[in-house]
């Protein structure tokens, strides 16, 4: 990327990933990423799992009823934790570390997908943080907040439109009640 103005432009969610494994080097990068981002007194205190076990991933796929199974395609996955009693704001620095991980993929030609797992789960009551915690034996103080699908591209997304951005949605000063 030439620029954050073009990479934050470029950067879609992708669904869809070939079978071609992520070097490691690039996981490297994309995990440093997340260990730079800014968080709440600066506590740095997320937990990160990172997956690439067929079989893990495909389990992580049904840990929700709708929206997780393009986990099942994906050659790897990073599960964001936090510790919501050393962390009252364990929710925004685990988005801070996503997004930054998003854009370091993007940066690097690979696409990425924000599974959302907090406050979601199964038919039955069972929470998929209770699935993700099971399956990757991961401790009871540890919440998980969402699982990112990392893979090489097998779809194209075309970038932002400029024309729909909703500038109507920005306030200068006071919040405008038209």
């Amino acid at each position: 990327m030439t620029s954050f103005k073009d990479l934050a432009q470029v950067r879609r969610s992708h669904r869809k990933f070939t079978n071609e494994e992520i070097d490691g080097e690039a996981v490297k990068l994309i995990l440093r990423a997340a260990l730079m981002s800014p968080t709440s007194k600066g506590q740095r205190a997320w937990q990160f799992v990172v997956v690439d076990d067929k079989s893990d991933l495909e389990k992580l796929a049904d840990a929700k009823d709708m929206g997780a199974q393009l986990l099942k395609d994906a050659p790897l996955a990073i599960v964001v934790l936090g510790d919501p009693l050393q962390n009252d704001c364990w929710v925004e620095d685990g988005s801070i570390a996503a997004i930054s991980m998003q854009y370091q993929a993007e940066d690097l030609g690979l696409g990425s997908c924000w599974v959302q797992m907090r406050g979601r789960g199964l038919g039955d009551g069972t929470s998929a943080d209770t699935v993700i915690r099971g399956i990757l034996d991961i401790p009871e103080n540890l919440s998980v907040l969402c699982v990112l699908a990392i893979g090489h591209k097998a779809d194209e997304r075309k970038p932002q439109n400029e024309d729909r951005l909703k500038w109507e949605n920005v306030h200068v000063a006071k919040y405008r009640h038209d």
